[in-house]
């Protein structure tokens, strides 16, 4: 036998797979990556790619700014409550959640119940870059959209900071980069993700 056939070698990506046994949660800002990077990490984990916000969509048959339009913020996040829950319970899998989803202490108790909480920790200029083109975010429809996404980011950090694990979302690394780092934090969890 050679020596190559004696030493296990650690195993990448193959010929085992990664088995995931909680949900993953994506948390943080608009604007931080939660649906790009959850897409990419559902994908390399071969498991399904769950989003809330267009899960409240298709309940309520209306887009989320129209929703926040005619019926409120409190009556969406009371939705965005129900949506999660239901999701964390139905399928395990990638969930990417709204920027204030994880404000509300219900969501945050769920999500570690039943999940793990992966915030994607972006600053201030990152996000603006990504958001200032885009006319999607009911939030940020107001006169000062900066001074506004500055606020809320100030509002909603500590929050974030309750998450179970933080990835840095730099801006600079690619959506398959960015995968490879949730990866590598969960490693960290053999409750959430382990190497069969």
């Amino acid at each position: 036998m050679s020596e190559k056939e004696q030493t296990p070698s650690r195993p990448t990506e193959n010929p085992g797979q990664w088995r995931l046994k909680k949900t993953i949660v994506m948390v943080g800002m608009m604007g931080a990556g939660k649906t790009a990077v959850g897409r990419g990490l559902a994908a390399r984990l071969d498991v399904p790619f769950l989003d809330s916000d267009h899960e409240i969509e298709v309940a309520a048959n209306r887009t989320i700014p129209e929703i926040f339009a005619r019926d409120g913020e409190p009556f969406f996040r009371q939705k965005e409550r129900q949506v999660i829950s239901r999701l964390l319970e139905e399928e395990r899998g990638v969930l990417s959640t709204g920027g204030g989803a994880f404000l509300a202490e219900e969501n945050r108790r769920t999500i570690s119940e039943k999940g793990v909480s992966v915030w994607l920790k972006a600053d201030l200029d990152v996000l603006w870059n990504r958001v200032k083109h885009r006319d999607t975010r009911p939030l940020l429809r107001t006169a000062d959209p900066h001074a506004t996404l500055s606020a809320i980011y100030a509002e909603r950090v500590p929050f974030y900071a309750q998450a179970d694990l933080a990835v840095v979302s730099d801006g600079k690394a690619s959506i398959e980069e960015m995968v490879s780092r949730v990866i590598e934090a969960l490693k960290a969890r053999p409750d959430v993700l382990e190497w069969t």
